[in-house]
């Protein structure tokens, strides 16, 4: 595959507002070509993908027309994943195939991977048999592990080589990436042993072994890690690149801090839409898909709200006898819903990143429970003081205060032993914890509430 650079020099710093838009449409539907090509080429790729994403699909179409796809492909890598999933649409098989020709190995797969089944066996059918056979190699491993995201150029040399023999073979070779940080110093069997970042190699005397200034402590990836894992792994040890190795540690590819960027991007966003219960959901997807995603959270959502529903039933002569009691139940729901809530978004992303272990597990749990305290007893005296003014019962204001301390202390606990005790079964925290959450802080806070209320009334 032709190896391109993955930013480019020149960089215009422009703010694409609606009249630069308003004039690249206008052009666009004047069919001036030279305009167009001039703007997206002498633009970085991130701000001509930009342009593009701006454009009606309508406008996307004319321009796909009338360049006759001759997009620089950096820009297209650029794209969000629906805008290139229109273009998609627009393109055939013939045309997608010469793209993915032009991109790096990582590129050209996470492209792929976006292709339906059929589609997809047709571009790989219509490439060389090298490039074929790499792509096809990377979609044999699990979607989200190392090798899905890996590049499979990279610069490796044998560790007898001299500095002036490795400098010849940079310059002359054809077949190394334009971009690299590192040479990997390889043995005989292919397996790393070091590595020498190329700024060494330049100071270095050409008649010192490459061998002698390598450095031999190396983060090897293996290909099954998980995506999430090597962002963590790149994070930990600072690292710009890395080396990724098979089953038998034999050198297979590179992963670059680029790389690492667009993954903790996505792991990102992807808990984001968990939180919601939308899962994976794209902008592009269907009405029929979007709705069927989402309706088993909402039906989890409607038995937990049952569920909270029938503990307030059981105090309907308690409620019926004094009415004050429904009007500030929701205080307590509400509060103790969203400090629970707070919790539980520290907790997940200290589970992200590794910084919640069986070690500081316990200082963690009282520290909830001392923050669940001082803010139940903070908030108690503000809502007692509202209800006391509002209905003058010094009872009623008890009674919401203690509500307030037991539910807040119980949304701090389960906000941090809900995702942990999912993540024990194997259940990823930021699919089902905040209902679990927001059911058990419903459920304690009518339960005190009106428990107690039943206690000091009747």
């Amino acid at each position: 595959m032709t190896l391109l650079k993955k930013t480019k020099d020149k960089r215009v710093n422009i703010d694409f507002n609606k009249e630069f838009i308003k004039l690249f449409n206008q052009k666009l539907k004047e069919e001036d070509i030279a305009f167009l090509d001039k703007s997206l080429k002498e633009l970085h790729p991130a701000d001509s993908a930009d342009i593009i994403e701006n454009l009606t699909l309508e406008n996307r179409s004319k321009l796909i027309e009338l360049e006759g796809f001759n997009i620089d492909p950096e820009i297209f890598v650029e794209l969000n994943e629906s805008v290139q999933a229109e273009i998609f649409l627009l393109l055939s098989t013939d045309s997608i195939a010469s793209l993915l020709k032009k991109l790096e190995s990582d590129n050209a797969l996470k492209i792929l991977e976006n292709l339906d089944k059929q589609k997809k066996e047709t571009v790989l059918n219509k490439l060389p048999p090298k490039d074929r056979f790499i792509l096809e190699e990377g979609l044999s491993y699990p979607e989200d592990t190392a090798a899905r995201i890996m590049q499979r150029e990279f610069t490796a040399i044998p560790s007898n080589w001299l500095v002036g023999q490795t400098i010849d073979y940079l310059r002359e070779s054809k077949d190394l990436p334009e971009d690299f940080l590192e040479i990997f110093i390889v043995d005989s069997d292919f397996k790393p042993i070091g590595t020498v970042p190329s700024s060494k190699v330049l100071r270095a005397s050409r008649d010192s072994k490459m061998s002698s200034i390598m450095s031999e402590t190396q983060v090897l990836i293996p290909v099954n890690m998980d995506k999430e894992e090597v962002g963590h792994t790149f994070e930990n040890y600072n690292l710009n690149s890395a080396g990724v190795v098979n089953k038998n540690n034999k050198l297979v590819g590179m992963i670059t801090s680029d790389d690492i960027l667009t993954v903790v991007k996505e792991e990102a966003e992807e808990d984001v839409l968990r939180l919601a219960g939308v899962g994976d959901e794209e902008i592009t997807d269907s009405v029929l898909k979007k709705t069927k995603r989402r309706f088993n959270w909402l039906l989890l959502n409607l038995f937990t709200a049952l569920l909270a529903t029938w503990v307030i039933s059981i105090f309907g002569a308690t409620i019926e006898q004094m009415v004050a009691l429904a009007f500030l139940m929701p205080i307590v729901a509400s509060m103790g819903g969203n400090a629970g809530m707070q919790t539980l978004a520290v907790t997940i992303r200290a589970l992200a990143t590794k910084e919640l272990s069986s070690d500081n597990f316990g200082k963690i749990i009282s520290k909830e429970f001392v923050i669940g305290i001082l803010n139940g007893i903070i908030f108690a005296v503000i809502t007692g003081l509202i209800v006391q003014l509002w209905f003058k019962d010094m009872n009623l204001s008890i009674l919401i205060s203690i509500s307030m301390i037991l539910n807040m202390i119980v949304a701090g606990l389960f906000g941090i032993l809900v995702p942990i005790s999912l993540k024990k079964f194997k259940i990823d925290p930021a699919i089902a914890s905040s209902v679990f959450v927001t059911t058990i802080t419903d459920v304690i806070g009518f339960l005190s509430f009106l428990g107690l209320g039943a206690l000091l009334f009747f």
